[in-house]
């Protein structure tokens, strides 16, 4: 049996004990070592990547191999999916390929039809799951904005930092971003923004070029003018403004109502 393993940590299961990729393939490779005949082809790892979407570089590499390898082994069903709809796709291709899939921690493998039977209902409960987090996050997020409470975003936006889960201003990056302001409602384009900041050799968040999308990102964040958007509402932040309303409507116009 050539095996193909996966493994998969979004940015909440990074932190979880026992998630780690490192961790998942090493309990897999293990589990393999101790079936006759099963040799582990190759393992792919998506770091960072949600299990709601097929979105992920491993696992489309995966499924483009699938000629390679006889069965899937994941630690975890929802380490490779949690949508049902995108869970029954891959099952009915890989029942079309004569493939097969086994999940290590729940003992399900597609070789029985009760497995198959009870794989889709935990596969239901996992998306379950998924969706009440979802929620969950999305009301504190919610909360939060109305409060006033922080940036409702990551990384770090330019001209701040987090100081204590609080955004206070960082002054030589605050001066670039009144400046992205000045020479944009001066009549010049975001490329030419772009331009001039690389001409004056002044480096981007990630040390990088400036590009015409950070420039727009930056214009078009109400949050230099001391306000968050969420949800199609604008509520007032308690972070310090950057640039005065006046200097953020002119290139957005009125920011709107503040709850």
């Amino acid at each position: 049996m050539r095996v193909a393993i996966y493994v998969r940590v979004s940015t909440e299961d990074q932190a979880r004990e026992g998630y780690s990729l490192d961790a998942q393939e090493r309990r897999l490779r293990n589990y393999c070592t101790l079936r006759t005949g099963w040799e582990v082809v190759d393992v792919y790892r998506d770091e960072g990547f949600s299990g709601r979407n097929t979105g992920r570089p491993e696992y489309q590499r995966m499924l483009e191999e699938m000629d390679s390898w006889d069965i899937i082994l994941v630690l975890k069903m929802d380490r490779i999916h949690r949508n049902s709809v995108n869970f029954t796709k891959m099952m009915s291709d890989l029942e079309k390929n004569h493939k097969e899939f086994m999940s290590l921690t729940e003992k399900f493998d597609t070789t029985t039809a009760m497995g198959r039977f009870v794989m889709d209902i935990f596969q239901r409960m996992a998306q379950l799951e998924s969706e009440r987090t979802g929620e969950r996050v999305k009301a504190a997020m919610a909360q939060k904005a109305e409060s006033g409470d922080g940036y409702l975003g990551s990384p770090e936006p330019y001209g701040y930092r987090y100081v204590n889960g609080d955004l206070v201003v960082v002054e030589s990056e605050a001066e670039v971003v009144v400046r992205i302001f000045d020479l944009y409602n001066a009549g010049n384009s975001m490329e030419d923004v772009a331009n001039a900041l690389i001409n004056a050799n002044i480096p981007s968040k990630t040390g990088g070029q400036w590009t015409r999308q950070a420039i727009c990102r930056i214009l078009h964040n109400p949050l230099y003018a001391g306000c968050l958007h969420w949800d199609g509402k604008v509520y007032r932040g308690k972070m310090p403004a950057i640039v005065t309303e006046a200097v953020y409507t002119a290139v957005n116009g009125p920011i709107g109502p503040k709850e």
